[in-house]
């Protein structure tokens, strides 16, 4: 057996502890974060058990910036590639049936978190290789029968088989992008702007309930008539940390208590949450308002952004075609495809300059639309002020294409007037 060599105690006692788990069958997943070592694009890497020819076996997922890879270890080539990625990461998760063990280091310091789980007999499932597709939801969570996507026997309704799927999508995105911020933190307070019926709303807070976590949700709505109906299910299931408010984007207040009275729908019970955010969310909010989305969530320091956008229509009027690109962009279709394509790239852009880790990638449609596009951003570092190199390449962008507004832009610059937010879709 391989002795591997770390700088700190805590760095060699919580090899020890992966090894232990392992060795009496607790252990569920590591995951390194934090990478620093020579692997280009590499962000971090989730080991878990599976078994290939009856054998225990580790794999892992590493996932780069722009694919993820999958590679599978035998148990001592596995521990000594783990051995060697942890000594690279500056934060590591170790997750068991009976505790979770956080490892912060720096180079000066190391610090372990130690959390107790109540005692369980569940056994470590070994996985096998061709296992059918995890669902992140259970089929039997009751909020489902109450929003008519299973009916009373708990089986999913031949007609919102698709919204299931989409449900399970989107919390596999959140799921993996929230083991890059933070992990082990308990209270979670997130925003969902234009939660609609409250589908990902619902299914989010019975997630991380199901994580052991303390969900503190607020879903934000223009429609009373969906305010009130959502707020009726949080209390029949018992989500008594889910709060439904009747307002837009424009009503959360980053200096104030959370929402603006003025705007709540009037059966609500509960106070507004405070003004701390961990996660918000804004799925097809039209046209401006993700930006405006996008902005309170930079403003209140979120660890997770989450934007889904739709109707691009600020910048098609101001567009004007490069000369080397008028051949193609004379037909309409492309013409918009590019201002939607120039739409979401600057609001990328300013997440990053802003200190967020950010990808733009395909999401699975929202019932009733063909939008499909995701931009997910995670906090990296706070800044006092935007990357310099960054806005140069937004500036030229907008030089070319002749842009002389933007709204995201001009709210973090705040110059953006008091204007109305287009239509909801």
């Amino acid at each position: 057996m391989f002795a591997p060599k770390f700088s700190f105690e805590q760095e060699q006692q919580f090899f020890l502890d992966i090894q232990q788990s392992i060795e009496n069958k607790s252990f569920e997943r590591l995951i390194l974060s934090q990478y620093k070592g020579d692997l280009a694009d590499l962000e971090k890497m989730t080991f878990r058990m599976i078994e290939l020819q009856g054998q225990p076996t580790l794999t892992c997922l590493y996932h780069h910036t722009t694919q993820d890879i999958t590679k599978n270890y035998v148990m001592d080539e596995g521990l000594e590639k783990i051995a060697e990625l942890l000594a690279q990461s500056k934060q590591a998760n170790l997750f068991t049936l009976n505790q979770d063990i956080q490892l912060k280091k720096n180079k000066k310091k190391a610090m372990l978190n130690i959390q107790k789980k109540q005692a369980s007999a569940t056994k470590v499932e070994q996985h096998q290789h061709n296992r059918e597709k995890q669902r992140y939801v259970q089929q039997h969570s009751p909020f489902l029968k109450h929003l008519g996507i299973t009916d009373e026997k708990g089986q999913i309704i031949p007609s919102m088989a698709r919204k299931w799927k989409q449900i399970n999508k989107f919390i596999e995105i959140f799921s993996n992008a929230y083991e890059q911020i933070d992990a082990s933190q308990q209270e979670l307070n997130i925003v969902d702007f234009g939660s609609g019926k409250g589908y990902l709303t619902f299914a989010l807070y019975d997630y991380l309930q199901a994580q052991d976590k303390i969900p503190l949700i607020t879903g934000v709505e223009l429609r009373s008539n969906l305010v009130e109906f959502c707020q009726n299910v949080a209390d029949q299931v018992g989500y008594h940390h889910l709060d439904f408010f009747e307002g837009d984007v424009r009503s959360y207040q980053p200096d104030e208590r959370g929402l603006n009275e003025a705007s709540l729908y009037p059966s609500a019970r509960r106070e507004p949450r405070s003004s701390d955010l961990d996660v918000m969310i804004a799925l097809h909010a039209c046209d401006i308002a993700t930006d405006f989305a996008i902005h309170t969530g930079i403003r209140l320091n979120a660890s997770m952004i989450m934007c889904a956008p739709c109707c691009h229509k600020e910048l098609r009027p101001q567009l004007k075609s490069p000369d080397v690109l008028q051949p193609m962009l004379q037909f309409g279709i492309h013409a918009g495809q590019q201002a939607e394509m120039l739409t979401d790239t600057l609001r990328a852009l300013l997440l990053k300059a802003y200190g967020y880790e950010t990808k733009v990638f395909e999401f699975v449609a929202l019932e009733h639309t063909s939008k499909n596009k995701m931009i997910l951003a995670t906090k990296r570092k706070d800044i006092q002020q935007p990357d310099p190199n960054i806005m140069q390449q937004i500036q030229a962008l907008k030089a070319m294409y002749g842009i002389e507004k933007q709204s995201l832009e001009l709210l973090l610059q705040d110059q953006m007037p008091v204007e109305n937010l287009g239509c909801k879709c």
